[in-house]
């Protein structure tokens, strides 16, 4: 474990290196996060019935996806590992005296936490000050400030595990831009990164909920508003659990299977 800890540290320390990227980033967020507030906006003062969220939980929603955005999103990927595999110099990898998965896994982790580090700072004190209704409220309750975090750190955990699937896949598609568009696309949509769960249909929020996705964004998104209150986050955080242990169980075995078969330079 203290080689991989090693590992998570050297590569937090290197993202961390990337202020005017971050700079960068946070200023698109921003904009973004203005223009979905008032798409929504625009439909709530339409609506002819009480939505399932009221506006200020779905204003929380939107800029806690905007300062976390780099730490839930699946499209955020190490363009090194997916260039170590379609070369061949997976070989270099394989040659470490670690297993692949934990080592990889680590990085991803990483590389993850130091973009959001620098990114939700400014995005979230900034807009506790906004007027309404664009403002952040704060959370319900130190109860639910507490099982956002746990919750968000778990998602974060899992997201990666979910990640590793994708650089996985690579092995067999030898085409990294086709896996992480497949996976990408679904999962961005089925974590709620596009429109809220509880605003979708409930036949489509029932199939969504018996997947892993939405305990990546949309779960602790809500915890933070109040919109799943604790006994209800409890049982989610066990199911986190749950999943990841699946997932990582799920990718190592995944990882041994195309690691049997791989080919490095024809041999």
């Amino acid at each position: 474990m203290r080689m991989y800890w090693s590992v998570f540290k050297l590569r937090l320390y290197n993202g961390m290196q990337y202020r005017s990227a971050a700079l960068a980033g946070v200023v698109t967020q921003f904009f973004w996060g203005f223009i979905t507030i008032m798409v929504f906006e625009a439909f709530y003062s339409q609506a002819l019935s009480q939505p399932p969220m009221s506006l200020p939980e779905l204003t929380s929603y939107i800029w806690l996806k905007q300062a976390f955005l780099v730490l839930v999103m699946l499209w955020i990927r190490d363009n090194e590992l997916s260039e170590l595999i379609t070369s061949g110099n997976i070989a270099y990898e394989l040659c470490r005296p670690s297993g692949l998965y934990n080592f990889w896994y680590a990085k991803l982790l990483a590389q993850r936490l130091s973009g959001a580090l620098l990114r939700c700072s400014p995005i979230l004190i900034v807009s506790f000050f906004l007027p309404y209704p664009y403002r952040l409220t704060l959370p319900s309750g130190s109860i639910a400030f507490l099982l956002f975090i746990l919750s968000l750190l778990l998602g974060l955990l899992l997201v990666t595990a979910i990640s590793m699937l994708i650089y996985i896949s690579v092995f067999a598609t030898l085409s990294p831009s086709g896996s992480f568009l497949m996976f990408a696309v679904l999962g961005e949509f089925l974590s709620g990164m596009i429109v809220p769960i509880p605003l979708l249909p409930e036949w489509l929020q029932n199939i969504i909920y018996t997947l892993p996705f939405h305990f990546t964004a949309d779960f602790p998104f809500r915890i933070y508003s109040g919109h799943i209150p604790a006994h209800e986050a409890m049982t989610g955080i066990v199911m986190q659990v749950v999943w990841l242990g699946v997932l990582l169980a799920l990718g190592k075995w995944l990882m041994s299977r195309a690691l049997r078969n791989v080919v490095v330079q024809g041999g």
